[in-house]
């Protein structure tokens, strides 16, 4: 059971994580002309792609945790007599 909302966790993680990602390059080409001479070179390099999905990936794993320990201490049975 811990496996299986680990596993869903991170899943989702890494869809947002790749959803952050798909929009890191629209918005850096569109604030790269607004800065102007306060940054001359605005460049995503991939350390910062990479850093993205590093932290996806602790976010979902940490958010899997409590549930997944919830759910590892309830029976079966009786986890399913509460939902009916």
């Amino acid at each position: 059971m811990r496996r299986l909302i680990a596993g869903e966790s991170l899943l989702i993680a890494l869809v947002g994580g790749a959803i952050g990602v798909a929009a890191t390059f629209p918005v850096t080409a569109a604030f790269g002309p607004a800065l102007g001479t306060l940054f001359p070179v605005f460049q995503v390099s991939t350390q910062t792609i990479l850093l993205q999905l590093g932290a996806a990936l602790v976010i979902g794993l940490v958010a899997a945790v409590a549930p997944s320990i919830r759910a590892s201490r309830v029976r079966i049975v009786e986890g399913l007599r509460a939902v009916g």
